[in-house]
């Protein structure tokens, strides 16, 4: 079994969904691996991953609005503001989602469903530059 691991540094404007399916595929094909998984992982706490339609952004807008009426800015009851009224919501935010996610790969490609992508979440305001680590594993 081969591993092959690079990382990605993915810029943001602020809080949202930034599609990275394009730029996980391209690691996987100069991977060279035919069958595996890859395993893409965020080495930060003020921001996620996950599998979301990519078809219709309205679905990930519905998703972000979601999680903002759920964990608002300004919570009286958060002590953890030394960066402003986005930073305790934002770890809740990253803690109810995910911090990685493993995709299947077959024929040099990712195996994602018809109207899957890969979304790297950021739940901070500022724009910011985020780091990932891409593990692909197969043969």
């Amino acid at each position: 079994m081969a591993v092959f691991q690079a990382q990605l540094s993915c810029p943001t404007r602020g809080a949202g969904t930034y599609e990275i399916t394009d730029e996980v595929a391209g690691l996987v094909r100069r991977s060279g691996l035919k069958t595996g998984l890859v395993h893409v992982f965020c080495q930060h706490t003020s921001c996620s991953l996950v599998i979301m339609e990519n078809a219709d952004p309205s679905a990930r807008h519905d998703l972000e609005a979601w999680l903002d009426r759920l964990v608002p800015d300004h919570d009286p009851h958060f002590t953890h503001t030394l960066e402003g009224p986005d930073d305790m919501p934002s770890h809740i935010k990253m803690a109810l989602t995910r911090t990685s996610e493993t995709i299947p790969v077959g024929q040099n490609r990712l195996l994602l469903g018809t109207w899957q992508g890969l979304f790297l979440w950021e739940h901070r305001r500022a724009a910011s530059r985020r780091q990932l680590i891409v593990t692909i594993t197969g043969e």
